[in-house]
């Protein structure tokens, strides 16, 4: 072969070489873009409440990925910061993402961020608390039967203690949070005219914010003349224990979310009751709804009623069923129906206690 067979040779091999990657690269760059094409979001409003990082956002990102092989998922978390949550929502449309799941910090004020999201073509799942704006779809629970259930467990656990002048102390959620309203609206439903509502502010879904109110409580009620006490949910719960163990109180106290810490307070007592709803059928039914969306399937199968927001708007819902969890109910419920294992439970302090409620 002379010099110029050779550099001819050389020259056609690196032409196809060239050529080569540049189809690779073309076909990795159509990839990438179907990858974006098909990606679904998630944003969370707080790190408190034990839930959201345990349970939800991993259950949501497993059925996501079962689902939709080639969907691309991207989390972001609020740490309880409505602005953050706002810039998160636009960092979602810079993503690319086609779908958002959306987890209200204030459920009013991200209205103007859903709007710009789905300006951009972006379909919005509110999750768990029903945010404003032209959302597609909702899921959550019946929240005004929570509160019904928290109220029951309270008037259950007074019993003949229970009078229309038994001064009762009233912890709400945050008020940005429109199942807080819902939650209320049932327990007042139970509550009104069975005992006196006595005090009632709100916790902010925060232990120590909780804890505070509760001290203040008790000083202008006196502690003795307190029969029980309403938490809205398990964190707050656990900052109203502290609270009321202090003062050396000990009444009914209820919550929601059935909380690890939660489980174990009412195996030993320093709490009555919670309310467990189960995150795996919610997070799987919204990943589901996600899914269709991205796909640009109909959901209709998966949404059976509607609701309506507090900007107005119709929004196709599917609200689940939540359960009361007494000491109990904790061995059924909480460990045959496997949200937590008798060993997570049973740990050295709680030993005793899980004994007497029959886990092993």
């Amino acid at each position: 072969m002379n010099a110029l067979t050779r550099r001819a040779v050389v020259v056609t091999a690196a032409v196809s070489m060239a050529l080569t990657m540049a189809a690779c690269g073309k076909t990795g760059d159509k990839s990438d873009s179907a990858g974006k094409g098909r990606t679904i979001g998630l944003l969370l409003p707080d790190v408190v409440t034990a839930r959201y990082e345990k349970f939800d956002k991993p259950l949501i990102e497993a059925k996501i990925h079962e689902l939709c092989k080639d969907c691309r998922f991207t989390y972001d978390n609020a740490s309880g910061d409505a602005s953050k949550q706002a810039q998160q929502v636009n960092s979602m449309i810079t993503r690319g993402v086609k779908v958002l799941i959306v987890d209200a910090q204030d459920a009013v004020g991200i209205r103007s961020s859903v709007q710009k999201a789905v300006d951009r073509g972006i379909k919005v799942v509110a999750y768990d608390r029903l945010a404003q704006g032209p959302v597609s779809a909702y899921v959550s629970y019946d929240n005004e039967k929570v509160g019904e259930l928290q109220g029951r467990a309270l008037l259950d656990a007074l019993g003949a203690k229970a009078t229309p002048s038994s001064d009762i102390v009233m912890i709400n959620g945050d008020d940005a949070d429109p199942n807080a309203a819902q939650f209320k609206a049932g327990a007042h439903r139970v509550l009104d005219g069975k005992v006196k509502i006595a005090y009632e502010q709100s916790g902010l879904w925060k232990d120590t914010v909780a804890n505070q109110k509760v001290t203040a409580a008790i000083t202008q009620l006196g502690g003795k003349n307190i029969v029980g006490v309403y938490s809205a949910n398990d964190t707050m719960a656990g900052g109203i224990s502290t609270a009321l163990k202090g003062a050396g109180i000990s009444v009914p106290l209820t919550g929601q979310d059935a909380d690890l810490a939660a489980v174990q307070r009412i195996l030993t007592g320093a709490q009555t009751a919670t309310v467990y709803k189960a995150p795996k059928p919610e997070a799987y039914l919204t990943a589901e709804i996600a899914v269709d969306l991205v796909n640009g399937k109909p959901f209709s199968s998966v949404t059976d009623t509607t609701v309506k927001s507090g900007s107005g708007d119709s929004v196709p819902a599917k609200l689940l069923t939540a359960v009361s969890v007494t000491k109990a109910d904790v061995e059924d419920v909480v460990v045959k129906g496997g949200l937590y294992t008798a060993a997570q439970i049973c740990t050295a302090d709680f030993v005793q206690a899980c004994k007497d409620a029959g886990i092993q």
